[in-house]
């Protein structure tokens, strides 16, 4: 009899972590294991890579109103989820004042997930021998479906967001393993949980080599990212959100344009901050060079395009778009966040840079100018080997 495994996810908008969902439903071998995928919201690009083996399950109603503003929960009906959704922004909103957190943090999601799950419905009551939560909201994985043994995964570095470090304390505990994707992630999530470092257990995004080059050759960018030989092409793919500080790319390229070096930058993403980066680049003169190419559901074409691969984030997991930048034998500047020492072999396949918008600048217009080490981490890319599909056999331990 073939074992059952349940993977519970937000959606499949376009992000790393949505992408190496599909990464690992494509190599998941389906012909040992049953496999059910439960989503919050049948929504994004992504949703067209679920393969056919996968068996996706319906949507459920109130589960829709976990990433919608509440007033249209209240239009729609559902009274007890905005009930909830409602105490948990209040209680978040007073958590916050409290203990003086500024900018990004995690207590107002965890708190809407917190004060919402009494009201929802179970997502499944059949009997799983594994169940996963992918992403948020691990709340539900944990009260609302039925498994033999669940795991966490985890995608980010936790040491970084502030939030209520004791409530979330006793949802990971509950789970029987946590996923962490690099040792880094590791490292920062048991500094913030130590009682917790027995449950962890790495297991890497999953990058399929076929499917990358599948994806490669179905579409033609060259018109839109166009190749001349006097020209760099850099390319950087995220949320358009203040982790991925993309809103300082512009100052970054300015200095890089008036250091004498013709460079085009691409961003292909989404998000919140979107009108801050274009207010940045009106505000600097650099629409010749910064070019926003907003939502690509296949960015493949793209990577292949460009010349090298940026990534200027705050803080990051294990970033999906470096490791396919890397397949797709493109060298990667990555700025000095926390883990970044995991994502990148620095002076191997990659850079790391400072953050600050000179320092990486300084950086990108050395390696452009180094044509030498520059083909050197090309050459590298090419003769490495990233992927891993092997990674899927460690869930298969974990069930077994």
């Amino acid at each position: 009899m073939k074992r059952s495994i349940l993977i519970v996810a937000n959606n499949l908008e376009i992000g790393g972590a949505e992408r190496a969902l599909i990464s690992l439903l494509n190599v998941i071998d389906c012909d040992k294991y049953n496999v059910d995928l439960f989503l919050l919201r049948h929504s994004g690009e992504f949703m067209q890579f679920i393969p056919n083996k996968i068996n996706l399950l319906p949507e459920i109603r109130e589960y829709t109103t976990l990433g919608v503003p509440i007033s249209n929960v209240i239009k729609n009906g559902l009274l007890k989820q905005a009930y909830g959704r409602l105490v948990g922004k209040m209680r978040a909103k007073s958590f916050i004042r409290k203990h003086n957190i500024n900018g990004v943090n995690s207590v107002e999601i965890e708190y809407s997930y917190k004060y919402t799950k009494k009201y929802m419905p179970m997502i499944s009551n059949k009997k799983y021998d594994l169940v996963i939560g992918f992403s948020t909201p691990y709340y539900f994985v944990d009260e609302k479906t039925v498994g033999s043994k669940k795991i966490a995964w985890i995608h980010t570095d936790y040491s970084s967001i502030p939030g209520d470090t004791e409530s979330e304390l006793k949802v990971w505990s509950v789970y029987d393993n946590i996923v962490s994707i690099s040792n880094e992630v590791t490292n920062s999530f048991i500094k913030k949980y130590p009682t917790l470092k027995d449950k962890i257990v790495l297991i890497e995004n999953i990058i399929s080599s076929d499917f990358i080059q599948t994806q490669t050759n179905l579409i033609d960018v060259s018109n839109e990212m166009k190749k001349y030989d006097n020209e760099t092409n850099l390319l950087s793919i995220g949320r358009f959100s203040t982790v991925k500080n993309f809103t300082s790319i512009p100052s970054i390229c300015k200095k890089i344009v008036d250091s004498g070096i013709n460079v085009k930058w691409y961003i292909i993403g989404y998000g919140v901050e979107q009108e801050k980066i274009l207010e940045e680049i009106k505000k600097l003169g650099m629409k010749n060079n910064v070019i926003v190419l907003g939502k690509r559901d296949n960015p493949y074409p793209y990577i292949k395009q460009c010349d090298i691969y940026v990534q200027p984030s705050k803080f990051e997991g294990k970033s999906v778009s470096i490791l396919e930048a890397k397949v797709l034998g493109k060298p990667v500047i990555v700025t000095n966040f926390p883990t970044a020492k995991d994502q990148v072999n620095d002076g191997f396949d990659g850079i790391i840079v400072p953050m600050d918008i000179e320092g990486c600048a300084n950086g990108i217009i050395d390696l452009i100018n180094d044509k030498s080490k520059l083909r050197d981490l090309i050459n590298n890319c090419k003769n490495t080997n990233y992927c891993n599909e092997y990674e899927v056999e460690k869930i298969y331990e974990l069930i077994d």
